[in-house]
């Protein structure tokens, strides 16, 4: 009976989210068909009942369905409240703009983007309260499941503090150190979902099966070796399952595409943004004056070597100690102007040109110092797999870590794209590329007295 209660709750739970979801995409449109018969009283002669107009409609629920999804602006419980009604708005920014676009290309004519502006405002105070009530309604309906932890390491454990930080999402109620013979079952029989960190792949699908059959939420941290075989292939020349582990092969058609992107974004890219770099560079100049670009030798396919072009946004010789290292929170190194720049990504726009020469893609892992790559090296010898694509100004790790993410987190991230590439992959990375540009958190750097992003981990983190 209890089953069939939980089958109900959750039914009901789905539907009256779902219901919310529509509710404000129906709100949002809805703004927007008044914005859209606003325009045509005044330009055009047809009204809300013509053809024209219900194009015009139905193209932006495309649009606007395609950016909330992409900017995942819908991800209740995953995120913070704040994050989403930032998501929402610039889903309905980057919407209304490319509206305007085809608006004004389809009428051959410029409007008055005002009144515009002036729904924008509107739509978005509208989705930052209803984000509020659905916030406070979902966690209505979900209380924090019951947690246990399961780790074989301390180090390993620490990867997911963030865990304890998530209340609202989790009620940590035990935390069990495995070892063999350890009765894990016992710990985990009454909760709701559990953590699996670290265990050996024997003992970890044992847990996995078990909380399959149970119906308990399961959560794990992979390996590299768990993200190197969602890469592989199924063959169908054995009776038994079995897989072909390769190098990555990207199609010539996908690669074409690509290039052809690479070079149409750059070009407009340097074309739009010049005003912005000459003014960056004048900057740079008139502080200390030193060279505004940068150029640092950094890897990219295959291990080859190429010069990445940076806005400078430290002092002259800020290495002079010959010590490779990355920026700390607080360097000292960074000169005022290289704050600000570093905080809206501006000393990355040159980086466009390296597209455009064909050093680096839009999308792709990003390129290591050789010095801190061969650091990275010693410690995770698979950290070279990153090289088996071209480097990229933006990519899965990028939009998802941060700048202090460590290599091995990194390289599995990295992983993960290089196993998905496609065009439709790209895209989605080069459009969550923009979300990002204004979060703090995704520029942090890294810890004072470190050099590269490996932590050395202490077990009284987990006190702090």
């Amino acid at each position: 009976m209890s089953g069939k209660n939980e089958k109900n709750k959750s039914f009901a739970y789905i539907t009256i989210i779902r219901l919310c979801k529509l509710g404000h995409l129906i709100m949002t449109i809805s703004i927007f068909a008044v914005c859209l018969d606003f325009y045509n009283s005044r330009y055009n002669d047809y009204g809300v009942g013509d053809t024209r107009f219900m194009i015009f409609v139905g193209l932006y629920t495309v649009l606007l369905c395609f950016c909330l999804r992409i900017y995942k602006a819908y991800d209740f419980g995953l995120t913070n409240c704040g994050i989403l009604i930032y998501s929402q708005t610039l889903s309905i920014f980057i919407t209304n703009i490319a509206f305007y676009i085809v608006f004004v290309v389809a009428n051959s004519e410029v409007f008055n983007p005002l009144p515009l502006a002036v729904f924008f405002i509107l739509q978005s105070a509208a989705s930052c309260l209803w984000t509020l009530i659905v916030n406070r309604i979902y966690f209505r309906l979900n209380e924090p499941k019951k947690t246990v932890i399961l780790y074989r390491e301390e180090a390993e454990l620490i990867r997911l503090k963030e865990v304890y930080s998530r209340e609202k999402n989790f009620k940590i109620v035990d935390t069990v150190k495995y070892a063999d013979g350890c009765d894990w079952k016992e710990y985990i029989g009454n909760c709701e979902a559990v953590f699996v960190v670290d265990l050996m792949p024997r003992d970890r699908n044992s847990i996995f099966e078990y909380c399959i059959e149970k119906n308990i939420q399961c959560y794990t941290a992979p390996y590299t070796g768990d993200i190197i075989m969602r890469g592989a292939t199924h063959l169908a020349m054995f009776s038994v399952p079995a897989f072909e582990i390769s190098r990555a092969v990207p199609n010539a058609e996908y690669l074409f595409i690509k290039r052809v992107i690479d070079i149409v974004c750059s070009l407009a890219g340097i074309i739009v943004l010049s005003p912005i770099m000459v003014i960056t560079a004048i900057a740079i100049r008139a502080y200390d004056k030193g060279p505004a670009i940068y150029k640092q030798v950094r890897l990219t396919r295959n291990g080859k070597e190429f010069k990445i072009y940076k806005f400078r946004s430290m002092r002259v010789n800020a290495e002079s100690d010959g010590v490779a290292r990355l920026a700390t929170d607080h360097d000292d190194r960074i000169t005022p102007v290289g704050k600000i720049i570093r905080a809206c990504r501006l000393d990355e726009l040159p980086q466009l040109f390296n597209i455009l020469k064909g050093d680096m893609s839009i999308v792709g892992p990003r390129p290591e110092r050789p010095e801190i790559a061969a650091q990275y090296l010693e410690e995770y010898p698979a950290f070279n797999l990153r090289l088996q694509v071209k480097a990229g100004l933006t990519g899965l790790a990028q939009v998802y870590g941060r700048y202090n993410t460590e290599p091995a987190d990194k390289l599995q991230m990295d992983l993960m794209y290089i196993n998905d590439m496609s065009t439709v992959q790209d895209l989605k990375l080069i459009m969550a590329t923009i979300k990002i540009l204004f979060i703090k958190d995704s520029t942090s750097g890294t810890s004072e007295g470190q050099t590269t992003a490996m932590v050395k981990r202490d077990e009284t983190e987990l006190e702090h």
